[in-house]
């Protein structure tokens, strides 16, 4: 069985310390400015969006280590699953402090339903680094086929409760169109 190293995952730990600096110094709020902690936030079409600890965009970043271990497997094979690990740590970091940049909160304000969504707090996307792992460690241990299932599943699920997913969220960024935003708006 295959076995992550202590060092491995000292240098996620840093990663994830140091994607929360940079998320500071960008401005982000270390919590929701409502003043409170939440387990789960599952109102999407709210201000607390992305500000607890879990929501419905949690499922999305569990599929994003499913896809990294995928993707780095068969990129980097001679390379250990730790550093692998890492790399996918540092791709996932990398993604949270440009989610939060004013240019991508923008982008979503705009191009699609997330029309209250003001970026993530520094909680919100430490949360996200662990739901990352969480579905790295998955891929890891489970046949391909399961990691299937679990993304297929995810974007279903989360598809039918609120209209979005992480297939759907890249779409929208990256070639918005009218017919799926008005889809999500429910119009």
């Amino acid at each position: 069985m295959t076995r992550i190293a202590g060092k491995h995952w000292g240098w996620v730990a840093g990663t994830t310390v140091m994607m929360a600096a940079m998320l500071a110094w960008l401005g982000r709020t270390p919590i929701c400015t409502c003043g409170y902690v939440k387990l789960w936030h599952g109102e999407v079409m709210s201000s607390e969006n992305s500000q607890h600890l879990l929501d419905w965009y949690s499922p999305s970043h569990v599929l994003h280590g499913l896809a990294f271990y995928l993707a780095l497997r068969y990129l980097l094979p001679n390379l250990s699953t730790g550093w692998r690990l890492v790399i996918a740590g540092v791709i996932e970091a990398g993604w949270e402090v440009v989610e939060n940049t004013s240019w991508i909160i923008a982008r979503y304000r705009g191009e699609t339903a997330a029309l209250d969504y003001f970026g993530d707090s520094i909680l919100n996307s430490t949360a996200d680094m662990a739901m990352m792992v969480v579905g790295f460690l998955i891929a890891m241990r489970a046949p391909v086929w399961v990691s299937v299932a679990i993304f297929i599943a995810a974007e279903v699920i989360v598809g039918y409760f609120i209209r979005d997913g992480l297939l759907l969220n890249i779409i929208m960024l990256l070639w918005p169109m009218d017919l799926i935003r008005q889809w999500q708006l429910g119009n």
